[in-house]
């Protein structure tokens, strides 16, 4: 057992396309950025942070490959119903909302550049209504 605290800060995606990343990311999932400050062209940018509430989510510019599909990110939302319609009124693909062994609800999903995510259902409960 470690003799020190250690805590989860940040992930790191390398990502193909900025500007629709950050699209995706900032203004349908609404996540603010700290950094940079102030950019006129996210396409330029090669590092692009959001700011989750528990981690930092960090884009890193420059891929040429597409992502593989071992990693998932799995954000809370309040409403799975209503996240996951608003997310495919704008055009992302999600599966149907499923129970997990837990109990909550989740419903899975991939960003332009095709990495996995899923939005989980913050009360934890069963509930679709």
């Amino acid at each position: 057992m470690p003799g020190f605290n250690c805590q989860f800060s940040q992930i790191i995606l390398s990502v193909r396309d900025m500007a629709s990343q950050v699209h995706f990311y900032r203004d349908l999932l609404g996540f603010p950025i700290p950094y940079p400050k102030e950019p006129t062209d996210f396409y330029k940018e090669m590092w692009v942070e959001f700011d989750t509430g528990s981690c930092t989510l960090a884009l890193h510019g420059g891929e040429t490959e597409s992502p593989d599909d071992k990693h998932e990110l799995i954000f809370t939302v309040d409403d799975i119903t209503f996240a996951r319609q608003a997310l495919l009124d704008t055009g992302i693909t999600m599966s149907e909302v499923r129970t997990l062994e837990t109990g909550e609800l989740i419903a899975a999903g991939f960003d332009p550049e095709g990495h996995g995510f899923s939005i989980k259902n913050a009360k934890g409960g069963t509930d679709l209504a």
